[in-house]
């Protein structure tokens, strides 16, 4: 039997509060890039355990720092006078039956895979340099790995909370990102580079909108031909905002920093479509929250779900599978209105029996929650019993977690 509570939550639902924030980075943020080449390594690490020792072995490659370089931005074109540092951090076993397993090979591959993949402008091999600091685990948490078991111990006490349904700010923030850094906007604007935020504010039914986009300098010819970007640029996000929502007004901004007649230091212009080529570094976990979003009104977790292992680390687990359970108990029980979902671990239980799993909903009307109740415990703990599964999707990368 496992620890099951369902709870009624005396609340407003976000959608019906007067004020929210939601924030998204996205694809060419320094934060956004950790979590993702630090995931990506998880990945191969996984597959590259499980076609040499059969099975996932212990890693845990979620603490990284992308220190910036430096670069000199002009228009027309500049240059790259230091490379990015990437440090790659933590633990992964590189060895099984006296097998060596070349982690640090592995690192810098998957980064310079990830980089040629999403950002157009950084030459993995020019423009980053590698540092590997990745070693063996401790005794105790490889052990785990080691255990029989359907599914293996918690190598963590660690908690984690989810929820559903998202609301109207959190889709257009999440939607604009997505369609700013898409393949086809790139090639109708390719001075927009790939670093962009998005930064969402409603007050009842108004939502302003900030977006900060790094300009690629090589497409801007002077100052006011970055203002007539700017412009058209601007014209675009706000045609796409208002036809995929439906706010009563619709205040969009674009980078606002900028000054004219200040020059380069009025503008938001790079060489490499990253501010990380020389104004700003990252690290794991600072980026979105596993549902690609960070919501200020929504409690989250703590932990920093990228590059923890997929089969033992509840801080990855969890953190992805209590959205998920979110997700099924609103789309499963239409009688609620919103539903948090919440995980905690001990370390050493087996990770499909939590210390406690917990759902807290706000029921529609006057829906009541004691003719639900089971159906909702029914959701939880088939999730549970599931886990195994939900980790080699985990495992494979089928499952974004920034």
């Amino acid at each position: 039997m496992r620890n099951i509570i369902v709870e009624d939550l005396k609340q407003t639902p976000l959608e019906k509060q007067r004020i929210e924030i939601v924030e998204r980075k996205g694809l060419g943020h320094p934060d956004y890039i950790c979590d993702a080449v630090m995931d990506h390594i998880s990945i191969h690490l996984s597959k590259e355990y499980l076609e040499k020792a059969g099975t996932i072995l212990h890693h845990n490659v979620d603490k990284a720092l992308l220190a910036a370089g430096e670069a000199e931005s002009k228009f027309g074109g500049g240059t790259v006078k230091q490379p990015i540092l990437f440090v790659f951090g933590d633990r992964a076993t590189s060895e099984f039956n006296h097998m060596k397993i070349d982690t640090g090979e592995i690192a810098i591959n998957s980064a310079k895979e990830w980089f040629r993949k999403n950002m157009r402008f950084i030459d993995s091999e020019k423009h980053v340099k590698y540092q590997v600091e990745l070693k063996p685990g401790s005794a105790g948490l490889q052990d785990i790995f080691k255990r029989k078991g359907k599914v293996l111990g918690a190598n963590d006490t660690s908690a984690a909370v989810g929820y559903a349904p998202t609301t109207k700010t959190e889709k257009i923030v999440l939607k604009t990102e997505k369609f700013l850094n898409s393949k086809e906007f790139k090639q109708r604007f390719p001075e927009s580079g790939e670093d962009i935020k998005v930064m969402g504010f409603r007050t009842n039914s108004n939502l302003n909108l900030t977006v900060a986009m790094a300009f690629v300098d090589q497409f801007v010819d002077s100052e006011e031909d970055y203002f007539e970007k700017k412009e058209k640029i601007l014209e675009e996000i706000n045609k796409f905002v208002r036809a995929n929502t439906d706010f009563e007004n619709i205040n969009v901004q674009l980078n606002t920093l900028d000054v004219r007649g200040r020059g380069l230091g009025g503008i938001y212009l790079t060489v490499l479509g990253t501010s990380a080529d020389s104004g700003d570094s990252g690290q794991v976990g600072r980026g979105n929250r596993v549902n690609g979003l960070i919501s200020l009104n929504r409690p989250f977790c703590s932990e920093a779900a990228a590059g923890k292992n997929p089969v033992s680390h509840v801080g990855k687990i969890y953190n992805v599978l209590t959205y998920r359970i979110a997700k099924g108990v609103y789309e499963e029980v239409p009688e609620v209105e919103e539903v948090y979902v919440w995980l905690l671990s001990k370390i050493g239980n087996p990770i499909d029996h939590p210390a406690v799993a917990a759902a807290q909903v706000i029921m529609k009307g006057n829906n009541s929650l004691d003719k639900v109740r089971r159906e909702i415990s029914d959701v939880l703990d088939c999730e549970l019993e599931n886990i195994d599964k939900f980790c080699m999707e985990l495992a494979q990368g089928k499952i974004q977690t920034y």
